[in-house]
């Protein structure tokens, strides 16, 4: 009974530090993009943006997931890693996003949620969201 009683906190713990993590994610598409991220997914139905979003949440997930997985039993420390590889996930996504914006013509993040279809550019960014979330995860293992 105790142990379900220590892996129930420790899931608690790696579960609310997840979110947390997301949550900064759903901020940088927010900073990223012009507009209000929620009104642009949930009232106008924008796929650009909606793809943006599920590719940054998909990345974070992943890290925070392998991180949990590699980690000791140490919870404090494995609490730490989870951090630490989740923020630096996040970042290298944000720099990735910041590089492929300086190559490409007009504002990137304006480009990908104007109109209602998903901009081609749009999977190149999920695409490099989740290509720099397996490099981290990778480096995690």
């Amino acid at each position: 009974m105790n142990d379900i009683v220590q892996e129930s906190g420790a899931t608690l713990a790696y579960g609310a530090l997840g979110i947390a993590l997301m949550a900064l994610g759903y901020l940088v598409v927010e900073v990223t993009t012009p507009g209000r991220l929620g009104h642009q997914i949930w009232t106008e139905g924008n796929r650009g943006a909606a793809l943006l979003l599920s590719a940054k949440l998909l990345g974070v997930g992943a890290i925070v997931t392998t991180a949990i997985v590699t980690s000791d039993d140490d919870l404090g420390q494995g609490l730490v890693d989870t951090t630490v590889y989740g923020l630096l996930g996040i970042v290298l996504m944000a720099l990735a996003f910041l590089l492929l914006d300086m190559f490409t013509p007009g504002k990137l993040g304006a480009t990908l949620v104007e109109g209602a279809a998903v901009h081609p550019a749009g999977w190149v960014v999920a695409a490099a969201d989740l290509a720099v979330a397996a490099i981290v995860a990778g480096a995690v293992s």
